[in-house]
């Protein structure tokens, strides 16, 4: 009878025993857990959650320049000047269309890419290509627009135009299509276009 006593104590005691044991197991792992942390991390534990990332140091994309763009000179010191970033560039004005007295400046077509190899990645590079349904090229070229709108005697707004084309070489021949421009070459006339009036890159491009 003692004996029988004995046993039923142990087994109503054992419960309470398990839990608390169970208790302490899932407390230590919230002490793991919680470990040191900082904003944005998962503390000591490694095994959820990715926290903020390495951060590699990736300088972040400069936003495009204005275009039009405000300079503070003359319409006739600002026209030689895209005149001479147009030579400096292997363009040619075109005299026909151009009209100085009204501020328009045209070059001519200029061949920037041939070969079927290279002249899709460069193409891509200055036009958007992917909504076109021709394939095979082997020439690209554009041909840049200035104008330039005085707004009072010391300044005036200068806009840059690109017209970006593409050539295929198929069986009915050689066929010239106007693709939409990614605004490259404009930035980067402009950005010439700016130095050599001020004497400096743009803000936030010099090297």
């Amino acid at each position: 009878m003692k004996f029988a006593i004995a046993l039923l104590v142990v087994i109503l005691l054992s419960p309470p025993v398990w839990s608390q044991g169970k208790g302490g197991d899932k407390q230590s792992e919230r002490v793991r857990d919680n470990g040191i942390r900082s904003a944005g991390a998962n503390g000591s534990k490694t095994d959820v959650g990715a926290g903020r990332g390495m951060d590699f140091g990736r300088a972040a994309a400069l936003p495009p320049l204005p275009n039009p763009y405000r300079f503070t000179a003359r319409r006739d010191v600002i026209l030689k000047a895209v005149a001479d970033v147009m030579r400096d560039r292997n363009l040619i004005v075109d005299e026909a269309a151009s009209k100085p007295a009204d501020g328009i400046i045209i070059s001519q077509p200029y061949t920037f890419i041939k070969g079927a190899v290279v002249s899709q990645s460069e193409l891509g590079r200055y036009a958007d290509i992917s909504t076109s349904i021709a394939r095979g090229w082997t020439r690209g070229r554009y041909t840049i627009t200035v104008e330039v709108q005085p707004i009072d005697g010391a300044n005036a707004n200068v806009a840059v135009n690109a017209k970006i084309e593409g050539r295929t070489d198929g069986a009915t021949g050689a066929e010239w299509m106007t693709l939409n421009t990614m605004g490259v070459v404009e930035e980067e006339f402009l950005s010439a276009l700016i130095e050599n009036l001020t004497g400096a890159p743009p803000p936030g491009r010099s090297e």
